[in-house]
């Protein structure tokens, strides 16, 4: 080979090798889910640190995502969510849309049901809706698929690379679902080959599918679906999927939807947080004077496992819609009922449920966990840097990033954060 030639081919060789590594550790980090990897709002931070030094952070690039509550997924160099969008026929459909994660260049889009989100969950109308209209779900990236649940408990199967329809079933006709109150928020849940939703009538209410096809798994029980998202986790050396039903917590096993364990717990109107665990202690709250508690599950025997209340804070602790995260024993997060604007950021000793200390002027917003910092997002588009840590509050970082109503959850991928309002969504950058 001659020489010139053979240089030549090394330094393309190199340039193509150079090029890939860059494009995979150009995202090494994914938040492919609602609330992220593991569905706990919780991500180990890198070599980077969390906050920013002087003047507002960078904000690498703006995108309008009309309406809705639905969070940013983020994989392979793509940010999905959901939108309301305008078609031809002069009504609004709930439209899942890709952007691109480095530019926020629409990468594709894909129409699902057309819907009113007022009260009656599907044809009251709107306009008397004050909490505002469009999706409150949150897509899942799963390999090259991304998997939607619209308010109109529509689930679907799109390629994650053209947003094509793989396949897709309408729950309430599939399963003799029933819609409820302001429609359906649950976000889509991963766990190997199944996809863990609930919505079904009688004897069905809690299903899983097979991912690739839609074919049922299992399907079981008779409770009504809330707006909360079900979380998969191992407890007590079973890994289960635990549903917020309106009749409380339901437990089931994921590969069989065997009955683990189950405990009541008081639903009025709206019950939309998901359930948080720490080893076997799983902690739930609701709005509407509900309040919150925190159950202990035991190994149990023949008969499944066993549940203790371990403390109960009726009206108190409540957790509208904004999930906390926990961290060295102790709860961080939004918690109030309506109080727009105005609801604290708190730190809350978890086997106690004792305040540690609160700062008000956050409202019902969200908040994730990076390494040891908070990453919280207000319900005005504030963004702020918060250490977790008991003893005090302690601010990093403040910034106004966003105009409109902010009920979505941060996602954070390599010192990125992508966070959205009912007007525009971004990418900020936060890791320096």
């Amino acid at each position: 080979m001659p020489r010139l030639f053979f240089a030549r081919f090394v330094s393309i060789v190199a340039f193509s090798v150079t090029i890939s590594w860059s494009w995979h550790f150009a995202f090494s980090q994914s938040w492919p889910q609602y609330r992220g990897p593991n569905g706990d709002g919780k991500i180990a931070a890198g070599s980077e640190s969390v906050g920013w030094s002087f003047g507002p952070p960078k904000i690498i690039w703006k995108q309008q995502t009309a309406l809705g509550f639905s969070s940013f997924a983020v994989s392979d160099g793509r940010a999905i969510t959901l939108v309301a969008r305008e078609n031809p026929a002069g009504g609004a459909s709930q439209t899942c849309v890709a952007l691109h994660a480095e530019t926020g260049e629409e990468l594709w889009a894909h129409a699902l049901s057309e819907h009113d989100y007022g009260r009656g969950g599907g044809n009251a109308g709107a306009r008397g809706n004050r909490g505002g209209d469009g999706p409150r779900s949150t897509p899942t990236i799963d390999g090259n698929h991304v998997y939607v649940y619209d308010a109109a408990m529509l689930l679907a199967c799109l390629k994650a690379d053209s947003g094509e329809l793989v396949w897709q079933i309408d729950v309430s006709k599939s399963f003799a679902g029933e819609n409820i109150t302001w429609s359906n928020a649950i976000s889509p849940v991963i766990d190997g080959d199944r996809l863990l939703i609930a919505g079904g009538g009688v004897g069905q209410a809690m299903i899983a599918l097979n991912k690739f096809t839609g074919e049922v798994i299992w399907k079981t029980g008779d409770e009504k679906m809330t707006h909360a998202t079900p979380i998969v986790r191992d407890i007590n050396g079973k890994k289960q999927v635990i549903f917020f039903m309106q009749s409380g917590l339901v437990a089931l096993g994921v590969e069989d939807g065997g009955l683990q364990w189950s405990t009541p717990f008081d639903h009025r109107t709206s019950s939309a947080a998901s359930p948080v665990t720490a080893g076997n202690l799983v902690y739930c709250s609701a709005g509407y004077g509900v309040g919150a508690g925190l159950f202990e599950i035991g190994a149990g025997g023949g008969q499944g496992m066993s549940v203790r209340e371990l403390w109960r804070k009726p009206n108190r602790l409540m957790n509208h819609w904004s999930t906390p995260v926990v961290h060295d024993g102790y709860l961080y997060g939004l918690f109030s009922f309506k109080k727009y604007g105005k609801g604290p950021l708190q730190c809350v000793e978890l086997a106690t449920g004792d305040i540690k200390w609160q700062r008000k002027g956050f409202g019902p917003g969200n908040c994730i966990l990076v390494g040891d910092k908070l990453i919280v997002l207000s319900d005005s588009g504030e963004l702020v840097i918060v250490a977790a840590k008991s003893d005090a509050y302690q601010e990093i970082a403040r910034a106004k990033v966003l105009e409109g109503k902010c009920w979505s959850t941060p996602a954070y991928v390599d010192g990125k954060v992508y966070i959205r309002s009912t007007k525009e969504g971004a990418c900020v950058e936060i890791g320096q």
